[in-house]
């Protein structure tokens, strides 16, 4: 397995156990903990003038802090994407500055695409031939994609609400699909059930099948931490006071944790950003575990949303989001579907393409804003994981209400 020089091996979160790459595919082999990478801070040379003399952009700018050697992932130019000032919205919330960093901007429209690269590289070089996830959707198609790049199959398990844009394009770059009946949770029932009989000890699977759920192994909230990398980096290692994260799963918040502490570490900045979680009131099952000081999260019993991209009852990495927010000074923090689709549409506004997912995190700005948990000389940055186009028929649809 091609690695890179300072990994030292994947920690369990739970258990602290720390395993071999080369042998350690999915969770803790001893409790079935999170597996997260480990590294060896000191022997890593990465400071900001070789930073500014590198030639290399996207994934590759942060090799020496990524599991993988460039070689072995199937990159398709994911990263590097914009961070875009808005100075209309940043008046409304009262503070000094607003960027979005638009994740829409990857190579199949979403911030998935950071991790699928790392997770397909790692599952080809661990032996399989194919990989598989439940999704709400648009994983399926990023991680069909970085499949194909890499000769492997892939099937994607997905409800049925799940975007016509997702399940087509899944199917457009060689993907398999299983549309389950249902919402996500069937989904990934369906998943697990099928990945118990390719993988078991009595599996006559023709093909080396590996997961690649979000948190069964340790490469998409590795890749995951490139986007906070790259927006310290844009903002001239200043670090921004608040970053925003509509969620799901929990793997954007975790990976932007993971980038805070090695950068500090690295002594790249002085200071870790607040990061806050965003979620639709009507799934929100790691605000609801925040307002009750919880460290766990409870399965959300009657999801309902809109945004069908956050529409995650039982978030894999729950209680590992709660830990970053709290540890960073972050809220999670709710937003109904019209203030999400109103905020989305007001940044549009100002000329830059929003989902109705990174609306979720705009809303939940406005909301922090009105608690007065900024000041006005803040700098907040919003995260939009999934290009406005990949959402136009909600976008569309909220406009339509609204007589226009």
């Amino acid at each position: 397995m091609q690695t890179t020089p300072a990994l030292s091996g994947l920690a369990c979160v739970d258990c602290g156990a720390t395993h071999d790459p080369t042998t350690a595919s999915r969770r803790c082999p001893d409790c079935g903990g999170i597996l997260t990478a480990s590294y060896d801070i000191e022997g890593i040379d990465l400071s900001r003038d070789s930073l500014a003399g590198e030639r290399f952009d996207g994934l590759a700018r942060y090799r020496d802090l990524l599991p993988l050697a460039p070689a072995a992932v199937p990159s398709a130019g994911e990263g590097a994407t914009p961070l875009t000032s808005c100075p209309e919205f940043a008046d409304e919330l009262g503070v000094g500055a607003v960027y979005v960093k638009d994740e829409g901007a990857n190579p199949t429209g979403t911030t998935v695409d950071r991790g699928a690269a790392l997770a397909v590289g790692a599952a080809r070089e661990l032996g399989a031939d194919a990989v598989a996830l439940p999704t709400t959707g648009d994983a399926g198609q990023s991680v069909a994609a970085y499949a194909a790049r890499a000769g492997l199959d892939s099937e994607a398990f997905v409800p049925t609400r799940s975007t016509f844009v997702a399940k087509a394009m899944t199917n457009v770059h060689g993907g398999e699909m299983n549309v389950v009946g249902g919402r996500y949770p069937d989904a990934v029932e369906a998943f697990e059930s099928a990945m118990s009989e390719r993988t078991g000890e009595d599996s006559t699977a023709d093909r080396q099948w590996h997961s690649l759920a979000p948190f069964d192994q340790p490469y998409r909230h590795e890749g995951a931490k490139t986007l906070l990398l790259e927006v310290l980096e844009q903002l001239g290692w200043e670090t921004p006071e608040a970053v925003i994260h509509p969620t799901g799963h929990g793997l954007g918040v975790v990976g932007s944790r993971l980038a805070a502490e090695q950068a500090s570490a690295l002594g790249l900045v002085d200071e870790t950003p607040a990061l806050h979680v965003a979620q639709p009131d009507a799934c929100a099952p790691i605000v609801a575990a925040d307002d009750r000081g919880a460290d766990e999260t409870d399965v959300w019993d009657r999801p309902d949303t809109l945004v069908g991209a956050l529409e995650v009852p039982d978030p894999s990495g729950g209680a590992l989001a709660l830990d970053a927010v709290r540890e960073t000074g972050g809220w999670a923090v709710g937003a109904t579907d019209d203030d999400a689709l109103e905020a989305a549409v007001a940044l549009a506004g100002e000329g830059v393409e929003v989902s109705a997912t990174g609306g979720v995190g705009a809303a939940a700005a406005q909301r922090l804003a009105a608690e007065g948990h900024f000041e006005s000389d803040d700098t907040v940055v919003l995260v939009n994981p999934v290009a406005g186009n990949k959402e136009n028929d909600v976008l569309r649809s909220h406009l339509m209400r609204k007589g226009v």
